[in-house]
């Protein structure tokens, strides 16, 4: 798989950043109360990935590592303000309806996340790939939330009334607690079929965010080597101390150390 197309797959299914990561969760229980409304509130947070984390990469050599944060808050700010005022414009009720958290996207950890961990370190187009991945994801995420809980709560799915006549909805899942029951069911779900891959033997919840397989010049002390497959590294033989490309040095011999015995018992008498 090309790197683009392992980056759209990471953000999708193994980093998935509402399923698997559990980031974002704000927006997330905040605003599916419909379908559309995760829908927007997912498509405009991967606008705004997308651009901070190309932008972020570009500028990867110009920002200086203590003030990388401010940074990072000041491009994301700049494109959620274009985003917002183009939604004002051309989407006001939607723009209504998602509210203040269309300026909260400044602070949404998945945006933060992806541009410290993969867009600060890696070239501009695959941190770009990067942030459609996870923006596709965390839509794909909150769609599918908001689905739920607007067919449940309301019988209807983008608007348009599905259930029979005779259905009574479940006003519970239009409330806030509605919220955290269909993320449960779902996030099950997928721990179901990702347990059942792992005992089929195609495991794919093995994290591997922004690394470049570099562990002798990576700067995270922190990493117990998570984020490298060592079975797949060819395995060097380590050069002990005191050895050559040839075989052992020879040691040189020591030389005894000569002592003077005292007998304490002579001395005293």
């Amino acid at each position: 798989m090309n790197k683009a197309g392992e980056r759209l797959y990471n953000g999708l299914v193994k980093e998935n950043p509402t399923f698997v990561l559990m980031l974002g969760m704000c927006p997330t229980l905040a605003v599916t109360t419909s379908a559309m409304n995760g829908l927007g509130m997912g498509l405009t947070t991967m606008v705004v990935l997308a651009l901070s984390n190309l932008f972020i990469s570009l500028l990867r050599r110009v920002i200086p590592d203590r003030v990388r944060i401010p940074a990072f808050i000041v491009v994301i700010a700049s494109f959620v303000t274009v985003v917002q005022l183009l939604l004002e414009a051309y989407l006001p009720a939607l723009n209504k309806s998602l509210g203040v958290y269309i300026p909260l996207i400044v602070v949404n950890c998945i945006i933060l996340g992806r541009a410290e961990s993969y867009a600060y370190s890696n070239p501009p187009i695959p941190s770009l790939f990067d942030g459609i991945g996870m923006g596709l994801g965390f839509s794909f995420a909150l769609t599918c939330i908001g689905a739920f809980r607007e067919l449940l709560g309301a019988g209807k799915l983008f608007g348009a009334a599905l259930m029979p006549e005779g259905f009574e909805p479940i006003r519970i899942f239009g409330q806030a607690p509605g919220a955290f029951f269909v993320l449960a069911m779902l996030v099950a779900v997928q721990n179901a079929i990702k347990n059942r891959r792992k005992k089929a033997g195609k495991p794919y919840e093995k994290i591997g965010s922004g690394c470049s397989e570099d562990c002798m010049n990576c700067s995270d002390r922190g990493c117990t080597r998570r984020f490298y497959d060592a079975g797949a590294a060819e395995k060097k033989p380590v050069r002990q101390p005191g050895s050559t490309a040839q075989g052992k040095r020879p040691k040189p011999a020591q030389k005894q150390a000569e002592f003077e015995y005292i007998d304490l018992d002579k001395e005293e008498k």
